[in-house]
């Protein structure tokens, strides 16, 4: 036999794979402070999504892609009136909910957002709820949606915890179509070689790059990506469910697998066991670890690592609004990632670049006392060339306790600290935020305010009568998890 040929003798499925699997079909999520916390993300969720319809660069990618199309039992997209196939339906969902950078994060060695798995596990849930009460069947609950969710963000955020493709150029929207895969092939029927054959598609489909998301390529991909990623799990699962084989070396294969073809880039951060060695690396076993620790943004519509540099901006707001054309410097002590992903010199060429921006994400606060998502339009900033003048009067310097708490699992802080310095010699006190108010360790002050935003976001969208019913019936967490799902999302059309 020719030393030239490989043996063509068919693995096993990748043990990444397999505990992915084993996880989506057999775990059941017990966690009373899991399911809590799926809820407020659900709401918080559906709330950036319905403040994302006012902006008509987001509603142009909403629809039938073949306008006058009819859909029997289709799923809902909130706030619209749209029915659509459930691919379709959860791109424009998963396209609603980032559009804004205004739903739940999970940060570590890779980053993310989780909830924006809800594309997939929404559309499939109403349109399967549907199809079951239109054949006398019983229809799925939204508990089911929220251990759908709960799911998703743990396979999303336990694979982010110790591995970062972004250092090897990728985005990270590729572990968003992992967990929506996984998750909605269990919610279609899928057994376990079913999800395992959709998630090695889902391994193979490869990443997007990350180019949109860094200067000076940034732009308004980034705010879509992640309904395509959702949008394509659905696909996969549905691949899946008809019967397509699977890849099961999809990660190990030499030359071939993804490990050698997509994460060969050798690193520090990656851990590596030794040169070459890029098999994936987990911290923990699938539980509901991620949700229950689920960072919401709920005071900024702002990338994470900026959260807490804009909150110390509006609590110096007072001491510098008066005196901004005195500014001499402002010093920012931040981490490591932040440094990498979002501090930005020269132009800012469009609103998906400056909410992209630490330094414009700081002066807009600084200046107003407020961040907005109106605030990264063009008009706005052509309108407050100040913004501007303050960014070149930033330095951005490291502080390794930052950088090496953000790593920290029992802390996971992501603080930035912010100091003004006047031309007369004076400075503002340093002001440093080490946890944003999104945070765990920051529940109980946090919940209500995320609870007011989904009100204020519910009436951008809804009578006062329907933002009451639904925000009631959201707030009652045994209501909610017994309500079917066709009845939920009937609220939400408008």
């Amino acid at each position: 036999m020719s030393a030239n040929v490989d043996m063509n003798q068919r693995p096993d499925y990748d043990q990444v794979i397999q505990d992915i699997a084993d996880y989506v079909l057999d775990t059941k999520v017990a966690s009373d402070e899991a399911y809590t916390t799926a809820r407020n993300c659900l709401m918080d969720t559906l709330g950036c999504g319905l403040l994302a319809l006012r902006f008509p660069e987001c509603t142009k990618h909403l629809g039938p892609m073949v306008e006058g199309t009819v859909v029997p039992n289709g799923a809902r997209v909130p706030g619209t009136q749209f029915r659509l196939d459930p691919v379709k339906a959860a791109w424009d969902i998963g396209c609603i909910v980032r559009w804004l950078d205004f739903n739940d994060t999970w940060l570590a060695a890779e980053w993310g957002h989780p909830s924006d798995n809800l594309g997939g596990i929404l559309a499939v849930a109403d349109y399967l709820s549907q199809v079951n009460v239109s054949q006398g069947k019983a229809p799925l609950l939204m508990r089911d949606v929220l251990q759908a969710m709960i799911k998703a963000h743990e396979i999303q955020g336990v694979m982010a915890l110790e591995n970062s493709f972004n250092r090897v150029g990728l985005c990270h929207v590729l572990l968003v179509r992992l967990a929506t895969t996984a998750v909605v092939t269990k919610m279609l029927g899928g057994d376990r070689e079913q999800i395992m054959a959709a998630v090695s598609h889902s391994w193979v489909d490869g990443s997007s790059l990350r180019t949109y998301r860094h200067a000076p390529n940034a732009g308004s991909r980034k705010s879509w990506a992640a309904g395509d990623a959702t949008s394509r799990g659905v696909r996969l699962a549905d691949i899946a469910m008809r019967g397509e084989m699977g890849i099961p070396g999809v990660l190990t294969a030499p030359q071939w697998g993804f490990y050698d073809v997509s994460f060969s880039q050798t690193n520090k951060d990656l851990k590596l066991k030794e040169e070459g060695d890029r098999e994936f690396k987990f911290q923990r076993e699938y539980g509901d670890y991620v949700m229950e620790n689920i960072l919401f943004k709920i005071s900024f519509p702002a990338e994470f690592h900026s959260q807490t540099a804009c909150e110390a901006a509006v609590v110096l707001h007072e001491q510098v609004k008066d005196r901004i054309d005195d500014i001499e410097k402002i010093v920012i002590h931040t981490h490591e990632s932040a440094i990498r992903i979002i501090s930005k010199d020269g132009p800012l060429a469009n609103p998906a670049d400056r909410d992209h921006c630490l330094q414009y994400m700081t002066a807009v606060p600084l200046i107003f006392g407020s961040l907005v998502a109106e605030h990264y339009e063009d008009e706005f900033h052509e309108a407050h060339p100040q913004i501007d003048v303050l960014r070149e009067k930033m330095e951005i310097l490291e502080e390794p306790r930052y950088s090496e708490e953000y790593h920290d699992p029992e802390k996971r802080s992501i603080a930035n600290a912010l100091q003004v310095f006047f031309n007369d010699g004076s400075t503002t006190e340093k002001v440093e935020i080490e946890y944003p108010l999104g945070h765990k360790r920051r529940r109980e002050e946090g919940i209500p305010v995320l609870e007011a935003k989904f009100k204020a976001n519910l009436a951008t969208r809804f009578p006062g009568a329907r933002c009451d019913q639904i925000f009631n019936l959201c707030k009652d967490q045994e209501a909610l998890e017994n309500t079917p799902v066709q009845k939920f999302m009937d609220l939400f059309v408008i």
